[in-house]
């Protein structure tokens, strides 16, 4: 019987990469796996179609032999695999289902050290700080590898015995179903070889919990989300395997002033009701400390938006620097006297007898009033 194409066995183009490969056979295999179709022969069977395209396509050389011969090409006689086309069947296959679906069972199927886990720390500053920059202190609790036994996890002096659960192998077969994969002995770690006398600092486990004191420079115009990597200083790795990250995360804490949008800064300026009426000066505060002397035309309302160019942040990601916009806000007199609220009510009037030349907003208002009521 012929063969189906292994392209389209796994659902993928001739030009199809190395991870779109990988990634097209571990969906497929998942859906007809054994264990989840017991009983099922068509699923086993597709499931072995399907690894038997994938052991070819996932091997650079076999996949030109395929390429340029077909089915044929791996047949014994060219150089190709094992029998039945070229799939083995045996260890080949083990390979490749510990690489695919190590995450099933806790690991793939080859022995190694990991790399050290990243860690995150957490840092609050003030506005100011992560405008300006910083350098910051910090103390971070994380693990190293033990110096006393060179992160061994033996006491310095004594040997190591070959492991009795692999037989020093530093793999241990597991049954999962249909299958049998190759996994890590649990027993020594995958390294084939078992502790005699544990090291008395760590217990054996070849690594100590220490706190480092680290400083780290704080660029200026950082905000709340943004990270900062220092490289290896996160959790110590397995022996000889490198240390993890440390990713510091920035939290900008509220200003009583200043509001930041992006690289602009914004602020509330109170003005008094004849200040807005007549027009006046008014001193404007900035984040650096200083001061900032701003015109305030007359007839203007609550709410208007000043902006004063340059006075914003510099960008963490460019040399540019955002603006200051003052919002102004009229504050409405309180606690008048008699004498005052008089006065006021004399100056309404005659605001009112020039109708909308002096409160144009309000009679425009009443306009609209009366055309929605017919």
């Amino acid at each position: 019987m012929a063969k189906n194409d292994y392209y389209q066995t796994l659902g993928v183009g001739r030009e199809a990469t190395a991870a779109e490969i990988k990634k097209a056979y571990k969906k497929l295999a998942m859906k007809h796996h054994p264990d989840r179709n017991q009983g099922d022969k068509a699923s086993e069977k597709k499931f072995k179609e399907l690894s038997e395209a994938y052991e070819v396509l996932s091997d650079d050389n076999k996949r030109q032999t395929y390429n340029q011969f077909g089915h044929e090409g791996m047949d014994s006689r060219f150089g190709g695999g094992g029998g039945a086309g070229g799939f083995s069947g045996g260890g080949g296959f083990n390979d490749i289902f510990g690489d695919v679906f190590g995450d099933i069972f806790g690991g793939g199927g080859r022995s190694q050290s990991r790399r050290g886990s990243d860690l995150e720390y957490s840092i609050e500053l003030s506005l100011e700080e992560a405008v300006s920059g910083k350098e910051a202190k910090m103390k971070i609790p994380t693990s190293i590898n033990c110096v006393d036994c060179d992160a061994t996890g033996a006491k310095n002096g004594t040997a190591f015995s070959t492991c009795d659960q692999c037989g020093g192998v530093g793999q241990v077969r597991m049954s999962q179903g249909f299958f049998s994969v190759q996994q890590p002995c649990p027993r020594c770690g995958g390294r084939g070889k078992s502790i005699d006398e544990v090291c008395n600092t760590c217990s054996g486990a070849g690594k100590t919990n220490k706190t480092k004191s680290l400083s780290v420079n704080i660029p200026s115009g950082v905000d709340t989300g943004d990270q900062i990597r220092l490289s290896g200083e996160g959790e110590a790795g397995g022996q000889g395997a490198p240390s993890g990250d440390l990713y510091v995360s920035v939290r900008v804490k509220p200003h009583p002033i200043f509001q930041r949008q992006q690289d602009d800064l914004l602020c509330e300026q109170p003005i008094s009701y004849t200040a807005a009426t007549l027009g006046d000066k008014v001193i404007v505060p900035t984040l650096s400390g200083g001061k900032i002397e701003l015109k305030i035309p007359n007839g203007t309302q609550s709410g208007k938006q000043f902006r004063i160019k340059g006075k914003g942040v510099k960008s963490v990601r460019s040399n540019s620097t955002g603006d200051l916009y003052c919002r102004v806000h009229i504050e409405t007199p309180v606690n008048l006297t008699k004498e005052q609220k008089d006065l006021l009510s004399q100056l309404d009037n005659s605001f009112r007898k020039g109708k909308s030349k002096h409160i144009p907003k309000e009679y425009t208002w009443v306009d609209k009033i009366k055309d929605f009521l017919g």
